[in-house]
């Protein structure tokens, strides 16, 4: 029987408030519209999907992917600028993690120009609203894919 990928899709603070938190730079899209984007572009993988605020609980998440999944997209929201924690915690993994995010980062506030999570990610994929995950959940299965092939 051929193995069932599996994906964990995580998402950081505020990210709950997707629809209706700052919608001309996040869009108009809720969460449960980006879970179900997910669910379409990963073509029969089982898909976990979780939102936290809390850092430790991500962390705490990503330790279970690691243990339980194939790959994993993230969206770790401003803890991108300010998570060695998470830095670590996805430095730690063997699988691939594909950081996501909703908007061009790199287009904003200075500070949001850093991010501690994409040195250890596996590729990044931002700044095309909920289109980012359907890439980043494409992009991590092949990773995953691939990676499998090697073993």
């Amino acid at each position: 029987m051929p193995h069932t990928p599996v994906l964990y899709v995580l998402n950081g603070p505020n990210l709950n408030l997707l629809g209706t938190r700052e919608p001309d730079v996040y869009g108009r899209d809720t969460l449960a519209d980006v879970e179900a984007l997910c669910r379409t572009a990963a073509e029969g993988a089982e898909v976990v999907f979780r939102q936290s605020s809390e850092e430790g609980r991500l962390i705490d998440w990503l330790h279970e992917a690691g243990e339980k999944a194939d790959a994993v997209v993230f969206n770790p929201a401003a803890y991108s600028h300010t998570s060695i924690a998470l830095h670590d915690a996805i430095k730690a993994l063997a699988i691939p993690v594909v950081e996501c995010h909703l908007s061009n980062v790199a287009a904003r506030e200075a500070f949001r120009h850093h991010s501690y999570v994409s040195p250890v990610a596996a590729g990044v994929v931002s700044g095309v609203g909920p289109f980012s995950y359907d890439l980043a959940v494409r992009a991590a299965l092949r990773l995953a894919r691939a990676r499998a092939a090697r073993s």
